[in-house]
């Protein structure tokens, strides 16, 4: 009998298993499946729950501290490395003999670049998210002083005698001069837009200034970049260069002899479908040249070669001899090596009315390019020794520094930085998000339209069967974690949806991700992405007094005869804080002729002031414009009742938005994300 009432029992035990079970089992794959938008995708609870969890705690657990080598300069006898680690805002002091970390200088948020004085007895590190320069004493490895800049710090350059530095403000579009002497900032000169590079002259008399994003020209227009020339004797803007059909133009250096600068590049083929990116119509990738013989004039060639692209191009370094140059193509995970005479030879040879032609020649690359040589994750940073003989490699998700021997042009042991030997999910996400191994032939990486982890200022033609005839202007990554659905009419509902078979199928016309890969990738865009601080619009977290007038007129619900405005008229119904969206979409009257019929799912306002141009196609260059221009209906927020200085408080307590953290104490000091 008892035997009988344990069988009985196991199967009344085994009886609810089941009905619990198959209908939970059953629940979590639809679960699943509306997430993803597959039908196949693993069931792992910690895709969403544990890998993109806000808990501090648990983040804590789940990932590392890595150090991410950005940039790199050399000392005069080659025996030391100063290596910018911008996760954990450090300067790293490594013995290039031993291959050793030997110091770690602490300095300040999110540095970007460093460079030494000429008798090697100052470090001087741009700090962008503190709008700083951190000037390091080498001889006890201390920070001596702080200077003070323009808005988003990055390439640094010292004049010919070495009393001032030069100071390329990314987020501020200019350049800040700064006396050594005093400490002080003298004066800002204006560049183009969220410029990065800079290169003097060796005679000392010239001043480049690259810029990253192009001019904003109505859509149709091809896209024209600035190249800032400063005469760098009186330190004013002797010339705006016009860059025509390209932009991220990451950095500039000079030949020795400085018949010739050059410069990294992009060449975006915006105006065309991007679905036709297995024609060769999405990116290209190269350099641009800049002739001192020729009045300047600038002619591009392409790195790339047919069938194969070498995406991202960030640094360019040329040999002490002037023979071969060096460019880091950041998401191809290689070093491009150049022949200096050969680039001579084809300007040279080439009719001046073919100059022009020859910039979307993908041929033209076997004409100057020696070699392509593998480095690891994410090269950023390059410096050559002073012997030309070694080149050094930030591999910035690899967490050390490359060295390739320049004369046999293979790779030596790298130097390891002493980072996690643990590669997370999210830090797999982040090299994915920076490698363009899964678009077609290498073309391009999701950094590519979206540098820093924000967006490009381009609009893109995404018309093609089943997306569509709209245009569509490049959207701001960061901290969209909390903010689905995805896209400009919202279609995609989760992060899995928009970079997985959706992603595939349209634009990278390859095979889609791993899930694996799909869920690193969405762990690191879901919780790896942070906005800088607004350091330009809200630097202490204090709203001035037409920041505070625009807020009162942000959240007002009478028009100024006191009229009530309908609810889903005022501006915060929609774009509520903290994340500065309701998440629903809505009818702002702003659909084109050739646009869709659809409704427009609500952006987040977080660093606003930093996205122009505005609307989803882009029509409006500025934030003014958006009603001034564009909405004159009143259905884009009523505000046609109001003046022009009542305007201009909107518009500033607009730009005074920033991130979800913002208001919390102590904003100003968070640190960039160790993904």
């Amino acid at each position: 009998m008892k035997s009988k009432k344990v069988k009985i029992f196991f199967f009344v035990i085994a009886f609810l298993g089941l009905i619990i079970f198959i209908p939970g089992r059953m629940f979590v794959r639809h679960h699943v499946n509306q997430k993803t938008a597959v039908t196949d995708h693993p069931l792992k609870c910690t895709s969403c729950h544990l890998y993109t969890s806000k808990n501090k705690i648990v983040s804590n657990l789940i990932n590392e501290d890595y150090y991410s080598p950005f940039n790199i300069a050399v000392s005069n006898d080659g025996k030391r490395l100063f290596v910018v680690a911008q996760d954990t805002g450090e300067l790293l002091i490594v013995d290039a003999e031993s291959k050793t970390v030997v110091q770690k200088v602490k300095v300040g948020v999110h540095p970007h670049s460093v460079i030494l004085d000429k008798t090697n007895a100052f470090a001087y590190v741009s700090n962008q998210w503190s709008d700083n320069i951190s000037v390091v004493n080498l001889a006890t490895s201390k920070v001596l002083d702080t200077l003070i800049t323009g808005n988003g710090p990055s390439g640094l350059a010292l004049s010919a005698d070495g009393a001032k530095l030069l100071v390329v403000d990314t987020y501020g579009s200019d350049l800040s001069v700064i006396d050594l002497d005093t400490k002080e900032e003298m004066k800002r000169l204006r560049t183009g837009s969220d410029p990065t590079g800079t290169a003097l002259s060796p005679d000392g008399k010239k001043l480049y200034v690259t810029s990253r994003r192009s001019k904003i020209v109505p859509y149709g227009e091809p896209l024209v970049s600035d190249l800032t020339q400063i005469d760098a004797t009186t330190l004013r803007v002797d010339e705006h260069k016009d860059v025509e059909e390209a932009y991220m133009m990451e950095n500039i250096t000079f030949t020795p002899s400085g018949d010739l600068a050059l410069m990294t590049l992009i060449r975006p083929k915006n105006l065309i479908p991007s679905i036709q990116v297995e024609g060769g119509w999405m990116m290209t990738h190269g350099i641009g040249v800049i002739d001192q013989n020729n009045e300047g004039r600038i002619i591009q060639l392409l790195t790339d070669q047919p069938n194969a692209y070498y995406s991202d191009s960030f640094d360019i370094v040329v040999s002490p001899d002037g023979k071969r140059a060096y460019v880091s193509n950041a998401g191809a995970d290689k070093i491009t090596v150049m022949s200096v005479d050969s680039i001579r030879a084809i300007i040279k040879e080439t009719p001046k009315e073919q100059l022009k032609n020859i910039a979307n020649n993908l041929g033209v690359s076997s004409r100057f390019v020696i070699d392509r040589i593998s480095t690891g994750a994410n090269p950023k940073g390059l410096a050559l020794s002073p012997d030309g003989k070694k080149l050094y490699i930030a591999e910035q998700l690899e967490d050390k520094i490359g060295v390739l021997n320049t004369e046999t042009l293979k790779m030596e042991t790298a130097i390891d930085l002493g980072g996690p030997t643990r590669i997370t999910v999210a830090r797999q996400g982040r090299r994915l998000f920076n490698n363009a191994g899964h678009t077609f032939q290498n073309q391009y990486a999701c950094y590519t339209c979206h540098p820093d982890n924000h967006e490009d200022g381009l609009v893109y033609n995404m018309a093609g069967k089943d997306m569509g005839r709209n245009v569509t202007n490049t959207q701001s990554l960061r901290e969209i974690g909390d903010t689905p659905p995805f896209k400009w009419n919202g279609k995609n509902q989760t992060i899995y949806k928009q970079d997985g078979m959706r992603f595939s199928t349209v634009l990278t016309r390859t095979e889609q991700f791993s899930y694996d890969d799909l869920d690193a990738i969405t762990a690191y865009i879901k919780r790896g992405i942070k906005y800088p601080p607004n350091l330009m619009y809200n630097p202490h977290g204090k709203l001035t007094e037409s920041q505070l007038r625009g807020k009162e007129i942000y959240n007002r619900t009478k028009d100024n005869s006191g009229n009530v405005i309908p609810e889903n008229n005022r501006c915060y119904t929609c774009h509520p804080a903290p994340l500065y969206s309701n998440l629903q979409p809505a009818d702002v009257s702003t659909l084109a002729v050739s646009d869709d019929s659809i409704l427009f799912d609500t952006p987040h306002l977080g660093n606003i002031y930093a996205s122009p141009p505005y609307l989803h196609d882009g029509r409006a260059a500025t934030l003014e414009e958006i009603w001034t221009i564009y909405g004159e209906d009143n259905k884009h927020g009523y505000v046609n009742d109001l003046t022009k200085m009542q305007l201009n408080d909107l518009i500033d307590y607009l730009k005074s938005l920033g991130g979800p953290e913002q208001e919390d104490e102590g904003y100003q000091e968070q640190q960039t994300a160790s993904f």
